[in-house]
Protein backbone atom coordinates (compact mmCIF):
# COMPACT_ATOMS: atom_id res chain seq x y z
CA UNK A 1 0.00 0.00 0.00
CA UNK A 2 1.61 3.17 -1.14
CA UNK A 3 1.45 6.22 1.25
CA UNK A 4 -0.52 9.39 0.09
CA UNK A 5 1.99 12.51 0.47
CA UNK A 6 -1.24 14.32 1.51
CA UNK A 7 -1.63 12.05 4.64
CA UNK A 8 -1.31 13.54 8.05
CA UNK A 9 1.80 11.37 9.17
CA UNK A 10 3.52 13.60 6.37
CA UNK A 11 2.91 16.56 7.89
CA UNK A 12 4.35 15.71 10.97
CA UNK A 13 7.66 14.37 10.07
CA UNK A 14 10.38 16.17 12.44
CA UNK A 15 7.97 17.00 14.50
CA UNK A 16 8.53 16.12 18.56
CA UNK A 17 5.64 13.64 19.51
CA UNK A 18 4.57 11.89 22.47
CA UNK A 19 3.78 8.37 21.80
CA UNK A 20 1.61 6.03 24.83
CA UNK A 21 2.77 2.68 24.05
CA UNK A 22 0.52 -0.69 25.17
CA UNK A 23 2.86 -1.35 28.49
CA UNK A 24 2.04 1.91 29.99
CA UNK A 25 5.53 3.40 28.48
CA UNK A 26 5.55 6.82 27.25
CA UNK A 27 7.85 8.06 24.88
CA UNK A 28 8.62 11.56 23.27
CA UNK A 29 11.35 12.29 20.38
CA UNK A 30 11.29 13.77 17.03
CA UNK A 31 9.75 11.94 13.81
CA UNK A 32 11.72 11.20 11.01
CA UNK A 33 10.41 8.28 8.84
CA UNK A 34 7.20 5.84 9.47
CA UNK A 35 6.31 3.23 6.81
CA UNK A 36 2.45 1.89 6.34
CA UNK A 37 2.67 -0.84 9.00
CA UNK A 38 2.98 2.53 11.44
CA UNK A 39 6.58 1.71 12.22
CA UNK A 40 7.96 4.85 13.48
CA UNK A 41 11.86 5.88 13.42
CA UNK A 42 12.66 8.77 16.38
CA UNK A 43 15.32 10.40 17.14
CA UNK A 44 16.74 12.02 20.46
CA UNK A 45 14.05 9.90 21.63
CA UNK A 46 13.43 10.13 25.75
CA UNK A 47 11.32 7.07 27.92
CA UNK A 48 9.42 7.60 30.90
CA UNK A 49 8.09 4.74 33.16
CA UNK A 50 5.49 5.31 36.01
CA UNK A 51 6.28 2.85 38.96
CA UNK A 52 4.81 2.29 42.33
CA UNK A 53 7.14 4.01 44.83
CA UNK A 54 9.23 1.24 47.50
CA UNK A 55 9.25 3.44 50.04
CA UNK A 56 5.93 3.43 52.73
CA UNK A 57 7.05 6.95 53.24
CA UNK A 58 6.63 8.69 50.49
CA UNK A 59 4.53 11.16 50.07
CA UNK A 60 3.63 9.72 46.18
CA UNK A 61 2.26 6.46 45.93
CA UNK A 62 3.88 6.26 42.10
CA UNK A 63 7.22 7.41 41.00
CA UNK A 64 8.56 8.87 37.22
CA UNK A 65 11.54 7.38 36.01
CA UNK A 66 13.32 8.77 32.44
CA UNK A 67 15.81 7.22 30.38
CA UNK A 68 17.65 8.86 27.43
CA UNK A 69 17.23 6.30 24.68
CA UNK A 70 18.74 8.67 21.44
CA UNK A 71 18.02 6.82 17.79
CA UNK A 72 14.85 4.35 18.34
CA UNK A 73 12.74 2.36 15.66
CA UNK A 74 8.99 1.41 17.02
CA UNK A 75 6.72 -0.93 16.19
CA UNK A 76 3.20 0.22 15.11
CA UNK A 77 1.35 -2.53 16.96
CA UNK A 78 2.52 -1.06 20.05
CA UNK A 79 1.80 2.72 19.98
CA UNK A 80 -1.58 3.48 21.48
CA UNK A 81 -1.75 7.14 20.85
CA UNK A 82 0.05 10.16 19.19
CA UNK A 83 0.00 13.73 20.11
CA UNK A 84 2.47 16.76 19.53
CA UNK A 85 5.16 17.28 22.29
CA UNK A 86 6.95 20.00 20.04
CA UNK A 87 7.47 22.23 16.80
CA UNK A 88 10.15 20.85 14.55
CA UNK A 89 13.82 21.95 14.64
CA UNK A 90 14.60 25.72 13.27
CA UNK A 91 16.66 24.80 9.77
CA UNK A 92 20.34 25.45 10.25
CA UNK A 93 20.54 28.07 7.17
CA UNK A 94 18.73 30.80 9.48
CA UNK A 95 21.02 30.06 12.12
CA UNK A 96 24.11 30.86 10.61
CA UNK A 97 24.60 34.10 8.47
CA UNK A 98 24.67 34.30 4.77
CA UNK A 99 27.24 36.46 2.53
CA UNK A 100 24.40 38.20 1.65
CA UNK A 101 22.78 39.43 5.16
CA UNK A 102 27.00 39.99 6.13
CA UNK A 103 27.41 43.97 6.66
CA UNK A 104 30.35 44.80 4.28
CA UNK A 105 33.58 46.07 5.40
CA UNK A 106 36.49 47.97 5.11
CA UNK A 107 38.59 45.34 3.17
CA UNK A 108 39.59 45.07 -0.14
CA UNK A 109 39.45 41.51 -1.99
CA UNK A 110 43.17 41.23 -4.34
CA UNK A 111 44.99 37.67 -5.83
CA UNK A 112 47.46 36.73 -3.64
CA UNK A 113 50.82 35.18 -4.99
CA UNK A 114 53.31 33.28 -2.90
CA UNK A 115 55.24 35.82 -1.92
CA UNK A 116 56.26 37.17 -5.53
CA UNK A 117 54.51 40.28 -6.36
CA UNK A 118 52.31 40.04 -9.52
CA UNK A 119 53.42 42.07 -12.18
CA UNK A 120 51.87 44.04 -14.87
CA UNK A 121 50.97 42.71 -18.06
CA UNK A 122 54.69 42.71 -20.59
CA UNK A 123 56.70 42.64 -17.74
CA UNK A 124 58.80 39.75 -16.25
CA UNK A 125 57.85 39.30 -12.46
CA UNK A 126 60.64 40.08 -9.90
CA UNK A 127 63.48 37.49 -9.83
CA UNK A 128 62.59 36.35 -13.53
CA UNK A 129 63.84 39.41 -15.32
CA UNK A 130 67.67 38.67 -15.03
CA UNK A 131 70.65 39.61 -12.62
CA UNK A 132 70.36 42.85 -10.50
CA UNK A 133 72.55 45.76 -11.31
CA UNK A 134 75.57 45.82 -9.29
CA UNK A 135 75.65 42.22 -8.16
CA UNK A 136 78.01 39.81 -9.28
CA UNK A 137 80.39 42.66 -11.33
CA UNK A 138 81.07 46.24 -10.13
CA UNK A 139 78.92 49.19 -10.18
CA UNK A 140 78.03 51.69 -13.50
CA UNK A 141 79.47 53.82 -11.43
CA UNK A 142 83.00 52.70 -11.01
CA UNK A 143 82.75 51.35 -14.71
CA UNK A 144 82.87 55.71 -15.84
CA UNK A 145 85.92 57.87 -15.79
CA UNK A 146 86.03 60.62 -13.43
CA UNK A 147 84.95 62.98 -15.41
CA UNK A 148 81.71 61.36 -15.89
CA UNK A 149 82.29 60.47 -19.35
CA UNK A 150 81.59 57.17 -20.37
CA UNK A 151 85.57 56.04 -22.21
CA UNK A 152 84.23 53.86 -25.28
CA UNK A 153 87.02 51.51 -26.70
CA UNK A 154 87.58 51.06 -30.48
CA UNK A 155 87.52 47.23 -31.46
CA UNK A 156 90.63 45.10 -31.42
CA UNK A 157 92.29 44.17 -34.49
CA UNK A 158 94.08 41.13 -34.40
CA UNK A 159 97.00 40.33 -37.91
CA UNK A 160 99.74 37.63 -38.30
CA UNK A 161 102.52 37.31 -35.81
CA UNK A 162 105.74 39.38 -37.33
CA UNK A 163 108.24 37.91 -39.00
CA UNK A 164 111.82 36.86 -37.74
CA UNK A 165 114.39 39.37 -37.76
CA UNK A 166 116.94 39.06 -41.01
CA UNK A 167 119.10 37.01 -40.56
CA UNK A 168 118.19 34.84 -38.34
CA UNK A 169 118.38 31.13 -39.29
CA UNK A 170 115.92 28.04 -37.84
CA UNK A 171 117.02 25.89 -34.85
CA UNK A 172 119.05 22.70 -36.33
CA UNK A 173 116.79 19.98 -38.07
CA UNK A 174 114.44 22.13 -39.19
CA UNK A 175 113.56 23.30 -42.79
CA UNK A 176 113.86 27.23 -43.21
CA UNK A 177 110.76 29.34 -43.28
CA UNK A 178 108.45 28.93 -46.05
CA UNK A 179 109.30 25.40 -46.54
CA UNK A 180 106.89 23.11 -47.82
CA UNK A 181 107.53 19.39 -47.90
CA UNK A 182 106.15 17.68 -51.81
CA UNK A 183 103.36 15.77 -51.51
CA UNK A 184 103.59 12.32 -50.12
CA UNK A 185 106.76 13.13 -47.73
CA UNK A 186 106.23 13.23 -43.77
CA UNK A 187 105.97 17.18 -42.40
CA UNK A 188 109.22 18.42 -41.39
CA UNK A 189 110.47 17.06 -37.33
CA UNK A 190 108.90 13.52 -38.40
CA UNK A 191 111.87 10.38 -39.12
CA UNK A 192 111.26 9.36 -43.01
CA UNK A 193 111.88 5.21 -42.06
CA UNK A 194 109.22 3.83 -39.63
CA UNK A 195 110.72 2.73 -36.44
CA UNK A 196 112.30 -0.61 -35.54
CA UNK A 197 109.62 -3.07 -35.36
CA UNK A 198 106.86 -1.12 -37.00
CA UNK A 199 104.96 -3.70 -39.23
CA UNK A 200 102.75 -2.36 -42.03
CA UNK A 201 98.47 -3.77 -42.53
CA UNK A 202 98.11 -6.56 -44.69
CA UNK A 203 95.83 -5.73 -47.49
CA UNK A 204 93.76 -8.32 -47.51
CA UNK A 205 94.20 -12.11 -47.16
CA UNK A 206 96.12 -13.25 -43.58
CA UNK A 207 98.71 -11.28 -41.96
CA UNK A 208 102.50 -13.06 -42.43
CA UNK A 209 103.63 -14.70 -39.62
CA UNK A 210 107.19 -14.71 -38.76
CA UNK A 211 109.35 -11.94 -37.10
CA UNK A 212 109.39 -8.28 -38.17
CA UNK A 213 111.38 -7.00 -40.92
CA UNK A 214 115.30 -6.81 -39.72
CA UNK A 215 115.27 -9.46 -36.90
Amino acid sequence: MAISKNSKMMSLLNYRLRLTLADTRVMTGRMLAFDKHMNLVLSECEEFRTIKAKAQNAKSKTQQIKRTLGLVILRGESVISISIDGPPPAPTSSLHPTASTLAAGPGIGRPAGRGIPIAPPGVAPPGLAGPVRGVGGPAMSTMQGRGGATIAAGPISFSRPPPPPPGMRPPPGMPPLGFRPPPGMPPPGYPAQPPPGFRPPHMGGHPPHGPPPGQ
